[in-house]
């Protein structure tokens, strides 16, 4: 399929062929037909892309701060390659299209296919959207109508944040798509309308559409006028301009106790006075309606009970639709340019460059096109033609870790062939693998099970994945490296093991992303501290706080903190003490109640098979320039430490050597010894006793959170 495109490094705006989306449970996959360009937030995005870096430098000051906060905790080098790596990340393009649903995920009911749709998507030829974000198109309505419906939604959004009635007075600041789009559906609400513009076609478009009053510039005698001197119940801001001429201009024209809502960009340093004198009310709108950002919501498909939320994303979506079958938004007249969707960069450019007057623009896809799971890649490779003997790699999944740390560390080693690059949605995938020199691209994991010349995967996708694609790696003969954790439960887990041991010998080599263990800090201190008696442990982890919404917090997607992440510690604390748990137990710290979370709040403690005790202290409640990681190891009269994985202490006989670490945390390390092991057919880098055992204690650890007790090896 085709999906248009932002680079955000070169802000070159393209479209591209990437493999069809697969759908997922809760979702729709639908042909888009028609989709409409939301020109001031798209045309931020692409003039954002076509900064220079120092000018995206300066328009993101809060990224630049975290970048520099890196550069202390990871070294300069590390963050270059992955500030680098992330702008080169790609970006879509929309919101807001039309077309025909090919197929349901499981667990949606209410659309089959076949069924005409507006949905919330990018611009691209396929769509895999939840089914919140669509809504079924009346028979009376087109699909080039129902492109405008996530567009009109936004100022739906606003309109009912303004809270008006039958009959008040309102301002609409700002003329262009869904300013117009305001002006209608307030008049259908039965509203008097007064609309401001710098452009004078805007206006007179205005008036067509039933605007009651219109003025250039910031008419304050002409709005009061126009409300009998008191000034206008409401104000819609939808105006894109960095000036706070517009925010000054509404406080002035509003009635006292009057309301304003801002629906597109504008300054913001508030007026104290007027806001003051009439206590007026000020909201910014959130997109679509209630559910929109919601991963509850958009990803899996709960929606919101309508007696507590009336108007969610969906439900304004909807409204829309019906509006426009009765006549009373009739977004057809704002549509002033159509392109096909190969031109969609012609689009952008008159968007852009503003060659000539434009308000609403439309792209085609034409009929839908059979599926397209995978695409042939070419040009843009780095890696030259494979050495013979080389090991042929494929990658699935290319979110952050894949392609910020993962995808630079293996890009150093040679004798590996690229083979394919699969992601569910195909656009990641496809700029990845033209990036590093994959073959192909692909979206269905089947397409790597049968790929010949792939006999290694790495695996990077969310954690509910991993138990699954491991075990079918390993049954379609494939060398896996799963980046941690290996699974999120005890069931997974045990499926992974008995698929390990009715491989038997025939198994290939499966190696967990437990990074720590390689590190050179780490192997320094083991060796220091090795006295052949139990040694004690105690590690402090602070990664710094996750929203509760984030899916790595979601039990179900993620496994939590601790599975997801705390289990680092775990397996190094395993690596020092070269012996797995056999009894975990937890504590987290109460809360009350909130958005938070408790299980990134955790102290943990660990007995080992050789009497070993470990305790591990993880705690996302600090500040982020706090250096994240430290450990002790105290074993036969003898100490060390190593903190931040940089500065380490080796105690003996009362005095301290100490150490430089390199801030190294044994990524590359461990992708050679998995290398390595693939090519010889040796043992693993870390034995199947290690791996299900550091796996057990992440899940314990929760366990025992939910029960109150210690849990043991049965």
């Amino acid at each position: 399929m085709k999906q248009v495109i932002q680079d955000v490094r070169t802000g070159v705006t393209s479209v591209k062929e990437i493999p069809d989306p697969i759908v997922a449970p809760g979702q729709v996959l639908v042909a888009e037909v028609a989709s409409a360009i939301s020109a001031g937030t798209e045309r931020y995005v692409v003039d954002l892309a076509r900064k220079s870096l120092l000018g995206k430098a300066r328009s993101r000051p809060a990224d630049v701060k975290r970048v520099f906060q890196k550069m202390k905790q990871e070294g300069v080098l590390t963050t270059l390659t992955q500030v680098s790596a992330k702008l080169n990340e790609p970006m879509p393009l929309g919101y807001s299209a039309a077309g025909i649903v090919l197929e349901c995920g499981d667990d949606v009911q209410d659309f089959k296919p076949g069924d005409r749709v507006a949905l919330a998507a990018p611009h691209a030829g396929v769509a895999a959207i939840g089914h919140n974000l669509c809504a079924r198109i009346p028979d009376n309505v087109t699909f080039q109508q129902a492109a405008y419906t996530s567009i009109a939604a936004i100022g739906l959004q606003g309109i009912r944040l303004a809270h008006l009635g039958l009959g008040e007075s309102v301002l609409v600041v700002g003329l262009g798509l869904i300013g117009q789009m305001c002006v209608c559906m307030l008049k259908a609400q039965g509203c008097r309308v007064f609309g401001t513009d710098s452009d004078p076609s805007r206006l007179e478009q205005a008036k067509a559409l039933g605007a009651d009053a219109v003025a250039t510039g910031a008419p304050l005698q002409a709005v009061k006028d126009f409300s009998g001197s008191w000034g206008v119940d409401a104000v819609i801001l939808t105006a894109a301009t960095e000036s706070n001429e517009p925010i000054e201009f509404a406080a002035e024209a509003c009635r006292p106790k009057g309301r304003i809502v801002l629906v597109g960009v504008v300054g913001l340093n508030i007026p104290r006075a007027p806001f003051f004198m009439k206590e007026l009310e000020f909201t910014v709108s959130s997109s679509l309606g209630p559910g929109r950002s919601d991963p509850v919501y958009e990803e899996k498909g709960v929606d919101y009970p309508i007696g507590h939320a009336r108007w969610t994303a969906q439900r304004n979506m909807v409204a829309v639709l019906d509006l426009m079958a009765a006549g009373k938004l009739p977004v057809e007249k704002l549509t002033t340019h159509t392109f096909p969707i190969d031109s969609a960069s012609d689009a952008y450019d008159l968007i852009f460059k503003r060659t000539e007057p434009f308000l609403g623009v439309v792209l085609e896809y034409g009929p839908p096109k059979p599926p397209k799971k995978i695409v042939q890649l070419g040009g843009g490779a780095q890696r030259k033609a494979a050495a013979s003997g080389s090991l042929g790699i494929s990658m699935i999944g290319a979110g952050n870790f894949v392609r910020l740390v993962m995808m630079p560390a293996l890009n150093k080693m040679s004798d590996i062939e690229w083979r394919g690059i699969c992601t569910a949605k195909g656009m990641s995938g496809e700029a990845t693998g033209n990036r590093f020199g994959f073959q192909f691209a692909a979206t269905e994991v089947e397409e790597i099970w049968k790929d010949t010349g792939t006999s290694t995967v790495f695996i990077g996708t969310r954690h509910n994945l991993h138990a699954e694609l491991v075990v079918a790696a390993l049954r379609a003969g494939k060398n896996v490296f799963v980046e941690k954790p290996l699974c999120i439960s005890e069931d997974q887990l045990e499926l992974i093991e008995a698929c390990i041991n009715e491989l038997g010998d025939r198994c290939p080599v499966l190696a967990v992303g437990f990074n720590r263990r390689y590190a050179s800090g780490l192997q320094k201190v083991k060796e220091f501290a090795k006295s052949g008696a139990p040694i004690n442990v105690g590690y402090r982890f602070s990664p710094g706080p996750i929203p509760k919404t984030h899916w790595t917090q979601d039990m179900e997607v993620g496994g939590g903190r601790i599975i997801g992440e705390g289990c680092h510690a775990i397996d190094a604390c395993v690596a020092l003490t070269g012996s797995v748990p056999v009894k975990v137990y937890a504590e987290s710290m109460a809360m009350t109640g909130g958005l938070d979370t408790s299980d990134d709040h955790v102290v943990i403690t660990m007995r080992h098979a050789n009497g070993s005790l470990s305790s591990i202290s993880y705690q996302a409640a600090g500040d982020r320039g706090f250096p994240p990681e430290r450990f002790e190891v105290f074993a036969g009269g003898r100490t060390a430490v190593l903190d931040n994985w940089k500065d380490g202490q080796l105690w003996s006989g009362g005095s301290c050597k100490k150490f430089d670490g390199g801030s190294d945390k044994g990524h590359q390390a461990g992708f050679s010894a998995f290398l390595a092991a693939c090519r010889s057919g040796g043992p693993w880098p870390m034995s199947w006793e290690e791996i299900r055992g550091v796996t057990w204690a992440s899940i314990a650890a929760v366990k025992s959170l939910r029960t109150g007790l210690p849990v043991s090896v049965s």
